[in-house]
C-alpha cells in the first residue's frame, strides 16, 4: 500500500502571545501544496515495527513522528500486529513545509484502515495533536484556518489553484529558536489581523508572516529570496512557518517559470502547485 503524504506551506502567520502551557497562540492559514513524500505500508508477520527512509539525515527510530504514531496507535488500541513502513523523503525536514507531521498524520489515517480500528476523524486529529501542533490539519488538507497552537483547524473554501515556487535553503531552522528569540512587541492584535482581513476579502497579497523579522535577523539571506520574488511577479512570497523554504505564489505558470530559469543555477527549487481539499482527500483514499 503506497500513499502520497504532502506538504503545506502557511499563507500567513500570527502570533498572539506566549500560552501558560509555554506554547504560542497562533492564528495561521495552512495550504497543501502538490509536493510530497511517499510511504509504503505492508503488514508484517512480528509484532513490531519497522520503519526505514531514504534520507540518511533524518532518524527512522523510534523518535520519528511516523514510528511515534503506530506506537500510539498500537497502545492505546491493543493492537497485536506489526507493521513495515519504508518511506521515500522529498520534503526536507527543518523547512517549515510540515513533512514530519504529514507523514505522522497519514501513518494514522493509513494504519486506523489496515487495522480497522474504525477511528473517527475528529478522533485522530486529537491523536495527531498529541505528536506534533500541525498534525490535525492534515486530516483536512487544502486551506484552512489554525488556531490555538495551530491545531484547532477551521476548513475554509479552497483559492483557485496557483503555482507555487519554493527555494529550498541548504540549511534547517530549529522552530524553537525563532520561537525563543521572537519579540513580544511583535505579536499579532485582532484590530491589525491580515488574516482576518483575507478572510473577508481574499486578498493574497495582504497576508504576512510575523515570525519573519526574527529568521531575517538570523538568516538575511532568506529576506533577499523573498525580494526576489516579489521584484518578479509574486502575488505573495513569504517564509513558511519558521523557515527556512521561501515560497511565492503566483497568477500564471509562466511567470513561475521564468523566475525558476533566474534561479536554478544559485538555488536548490522546485515548481509545484496549491491543492485543493477535493485533490488532497482523491489522492489519499486513492492511496489507501
Amino acid at each position: 500500500m503506497r500513499i502520497k503524504s504532502f506538504a503545506k506551506i502557511n499563507l500567513g502567520l500570527e502570533v498572539m502571545g506566549k500560552r501558560e502551557d509555554d506554547y504560542h497562540e497562533l492564528r495561521t492559514l495552512f495550504q497543501t501544496i502538490n509536493f510530497y513524500d511517499i510511504l509504503q505500508f505492508r503488514e508484517a508477520r512480528r509484532n513490531r515495527i519497522f520503519l526505514e527512509g531514504t534520507d540518511e539525515t533524518i532518524s527512522w527510530k523510534e523518535d520519528n513522528l511516523i514510528f511515534r504514531a503506530a506506537l500510539l496507535l498500537k497502545k492505546k488500541f491493543h493492537v497485536s500486529k506489526g507493521i513495515e513502513i519504508r518511506v521515500t523523503k522529498n520534503i526536507p525536514p527543518g523547512k517549515g513545509l510540515g513533512g514530519g507531521s504529514s507523514n505522522a498524520a497519514v501513518t494514522l489515517y493509513v494504519l486506523n484502515k489496515i487495522w480497522g480500528l474504525r477511528i473517527e476523524k475528529k478522533a485522530l486529529m486529537d491523536l495527531g495533536s498529541k505528536l506534533g501542533a500541525d498534525v490535525p490539519f492534515f486530516f483536512e488538507g487544502g486551506l484552512c484556518l489554525g488556531l490555538g497552537r495551530g491545531d484547532d483547524i477551521v476548513p475554509l473554501s479552497d483559492l483557485v489553484s496557483l503555482p507555487c515556487l519554493l527555494i529550498l535553503p541548504p540549511f534547517s531552522i530549529q522552530t524553537v529558536h525563532i520561537y525563543g528569540h521572537f519579540q513580544s512587541s511583535l505579536t499579532s492584535q485582532n484590530k491589525d489581523s491580515k488574516i482576518i482581513k483575507f478572510l473577508d476579502i481574499r486578498e493574497l497579497g495582504s497576508l504576512e508572516n510575523r515570525l519573519e523579522k526574527t529568521v531575517f535577523r538570523f538568516y538575511p539571506q532568506l529576506k533577499a529570496i523573498k525580494s526576489l520574488f516579489r521584484s518578479n511577479g509574486a502575488e505573495l512570497s513569504l517564509v513558511s512557518g519558521t523557515g527556512s523554504a521561501v515560497f511565492g505564489l503566483f497568477s500564471e505558470k509562466r511567470k513561475a517559470e521564468e523566475v525558476l530559469r533566474k534561479l536554478k543555477s544559485e538555488h536548490t527549487s522546485t515548481l509545484v502547485e496549491t491543492l485543493s481539499r477535493e485533490r488532497y482527500w482523491r489522492s489519499l483514499r486513492t492511496g489507501v
